[in-house]
């Protein structure tokens, strides 16, 4: 499975705006789908939002919809996910990765999960 590299979590007011990142580390990204995903505390795995191999193709968990963006950059091995408008909801570990080949990965299908990167929306 391709090695990814979160980053960019940390603690956040409500309303306020993170970046996150997801670095392939073993290899290119493309023609790889990624998916991030989220766990809360308590709370079972879930998906967030995935964006296909080209970027052509995003989708996102109704949860989000509107308020975050997934991108990728395939020259720079890089896939991104824009959060605007969080709430305390957000708060979770969140965590990227790689599709099988150029379908979405979902919980049941990643084998190995990276450490996350951590965000809290607190006052």
């Amino acid at each position: 499975q391709l090695q990814l590299v979160e980053s960019g979590g940390g603690l956040v007011q409500p309303g306020g705006s993170l970046r996150l990142s997801c670095v392939a580390s073993s290899g290119p990204l493309y023609p790889f789908a990624i998916g991030w995903f989220r766990q809360a505390p308590g709370k079972e795995r879930e998906e967030v939002s995935c964006i296909s191999s080209s970027g052509g193709n995003t989708n996102h968990a109704d949860s989000v919809k509107g308020r975050f963006t997934i991108s990728r950059g395939n020259a720079k091995n890089t896939a991104w996910l824009q959060m605007n408008s969080l709430d305390a909801e957000d708060t979770a570990i969140y965590y990227c990765a790689p599709g099988i080949g150029r379908v979405c990965p979902s919980i049941t299908t990643v084998n190995q999960w990276g450490k996350g990167t951590p965000v809290t929306v607190s006052s």
